[in-house]
């Protein structure tokens, strides 16, 4: 019974989601003259504890009131059949009120241990992929995954500010809310959202060329079966253009960062070389190219699979970075290293002759 309620957080999802939000504290820690310091070390330790716990249970919660509201089309679709409640191990109404308990319980778990706009936050991710994302967009049009996104987008947002210190929300004009909530006191987290925004498009997209059957299935508008796989792949490409575009605001991000310092330049191009091999495999995807015995189109799964590795390098470089040059330095040889291997492995696999 744990277990599958456990299930309905959607864990491997959840997990990942994490990630990135303990990336994002990460990051704010070794910007603010990190000195490795034992104190320090427990410190930073201590806020990444609170973000995963507060952050699993508003996601999860979040996650649960979907599988709820999905009930209906869940048992149709093969991927989905065999969760908690098609399947009949946890009944609609329990999985509905145990993901708004849990969703509660992070929300408030943010407010006691972090502050106000961390909790604000983590409310408004549980409220958009809930209300705009589930109960509107997904059934509705094929920007579903588009706008949808900006909820899968705030981890690192929600992680930054609960890194910050002293954070309230204002209350007493509209300018004062706003500004509380978006004035982070860097770039940096809304650096991060955008960069997941626009990435989850083609990520996504990428499955559903190949996989969009089964959501025709149960009425859900993906864009390969709407607009079709051309013009899918084509919105694709536009918008990893654009996440090149933005690997050159990169070091923007990183606090107070000159245009003649050494950091500058290398994280500008570790990112824009990033982004530009991420982007070449979606420019690479054949949508004539004969499918393999698991119904896959080669180079779309291809770009799908890159595409994670993208984002976890991405990360990697933001986190290294944050440490100064040399750190900076490791997180370029880092993306070196996995690019070469991951191309080599690639072409082995094209032609598994060659020497």
């Amino acid at each position: 019974m744990i277990k599958s309620y456990f299930s309905l957080t959607k864990p491997k999802v959840v997990v990942l989601l994490q990630i990135t939000a303990l990336c994002s504290v990460l990051s704010h820690d070794l910007l603010e003259q990190y000195n490795f310091s034992f104190q320090q070390i427990i410190e930073t330790s201590a806020k990444m504890l609170v973000v995963f716990i507060g952050g699993y249970l508003t996601a999860g919660g979040a996650n649960a009131i979907n599988m709820w509201y999905d009930r209906d089309i869940d048992p149709i679709m093969r991927r989905t059949s065999n969760r908690a409640i098609p399947s009949g191990r946890v009944s609609p109404n329990n999985a509905l009120i145990f993901g708004v308990f849990i969703s509660i319980i992070g929300v408030s778990w943010f407010v006691v241990m972090a502050n106000q706009v961390a909790a604000f936050w983590a409310a408004f991710s549980i409220f958009f992929y809930v209300f705009i994302y589930t109960a509107w967009l997904k059934r509705s049009t094929v920007q579903n995954i588009v706008i949808g996104g900006i909820a899968g987008s705030t981890p690192p947002v929600i992680g930054w500010a609960a890194a910050s210190d002293d954070l309230t929300i204002k209350t007493d004009s509209a300018i004062n809310f706003f500004d509380s909530i978006f004035s982070l006191g860097s770039f940096m987290p809304w650096f991060l959202f955008l960069l997941i925004f626009l990435w989850t498009p083609p990520h996504f997209w990428a499955l559903a060329l190949y996989r969009s059957e089964e959501y025709e299935k149960v009425n859900i508008p993906m864009m390969p079966g709407i607009k079709g796989p051309e013009k899918t792949l084509f919105t694709m490409k536009i918008y990893v253009i654009i996440l090149v575009l933005l690997s050159f605001l990169s070091p923007f991000a990183l606090n107070n960062l000159e245009f003649d310092e050494y950091l500058f330049h290398i994280f500008c191009w570790t990112n824009v070389i990033l982004s530009t091999w991420y982007a070449s495999t979606v420019f690479k995807i054949d949508l004539n190219e004969q499918k393999d015995k698991t119904g896959r189109i080669p180079t779309a799964a291809r770009s799908f699979w890159v595409s994670m590795l993208y984002l976890a390098l991405i990360f990697v470089a933001v986190v290294m970075a944050s440490i100064g040059t040399i750190g900076g330095i490791i997180g370029a040889l880092i993306s070196t290293i996995i690019i070469i291997r991951n191309q080599l492995k690639a072409k082995k696999e094209i032609n598994p002759f060659s020497s």
